[in-house]
């Protein structure tokens, strides 16, 4: 039996900011195994990167459960929420957001120094020869192409072998090539380390290569295809 490594359970989300409530998401039903990559398609406010941020413990239901590992998000104590996010949950984002002033190796050693974990400059240069970038470990962000800094992003995300990677539009900012390394390495992610792979995209190359294609539509699930 396949093991469900994320579950939302009837998930709404409504912002409240000074003005009427606008809720964003409704009512949202889903689960992703370990080993598999899901794709959330669908236009800019459908709800995508909300959806993101609850299954990746950044922010929380208005209604219903988030749950990681069988854990409830809510339910879990700030120490407990810190320690989530730097253990099982990795993310990648559109824009990269790399230290501009660490190299790329320090980039991708930060997570497990801020973790105190052992060994975190061999098991840093492992991941960055993972993504084929063991030649740029002391090369500085602004001296990498887009694709490059994406790479190693993506080294990053994964240095502490999370159980779910969330990605947000990676290949938003990338020219078709450097996209489909992208996209094979986060299909990558799913095979080599086990990862539950969950990412927003208006690709329709990356929701091809997904193994389930969540269709949204102004907050509410339209369609789930597998």
């Amino acid at each position: 039996m396949a093991l469900v490594r994320l579950e939302l359970r009837a998930v709404s989300k409504t912002y409240r900011n000074g003005g009427p409530a606008g809720e964003v998401l409704h009512d949202i039903s889903l689960t992703a195994e370990a080993g598999t990559v899901t794709a959330l398609v669908g236009r800019s406010g459908s709800g995508k990167t909300t959806l993101l941020n609850l299954a990746g413990a950044m922010d929380f239901p208005s209604s219903g459960e988030v749950l990681i590992d069988g854990r409830a998000t809510q339910a879990l104590s700030d120490a407990e929420l810190t320690a989530l996010r730097r253990r099982s949950v990795g993310f990648v984002f559109q824009f990269f957001q790399l230290l501009p002033n660490l190299t790329a190796l320090e980039n991708v050693e930060l997570p497990l120094l801020l973790s105190r974990a052992s060994k975190a400059r061999q098991t840093a240069l492992d991941r960055l020869g993972w993504v084929g970038l063991e030649d740029k470990a002391g090369s500085m962000p602004y001296q990498l192409s887009g694709g490059q800094m994406q790479r190693v992003a993506i080294a990053r995300a994964l240095v502490h072998a999370p159980d779910l990677l969330i990605a947000d539009e990676p290949t938003g900012n990338l020219d078709n090539a450097s996209g489909e390394n992208v996209l094979e390495l986060l299909r990558r992610s799913a095979s080599d380390f086990g990862a539950t792979v969950l990412l927003a995209t208006h690709s329709a190359e990356a929701a091809a290569m997904a193994d389930v294609r969540v269709a949204l539509r102004d907050g509410r699930v339209r369609s789930i295809e597998r």
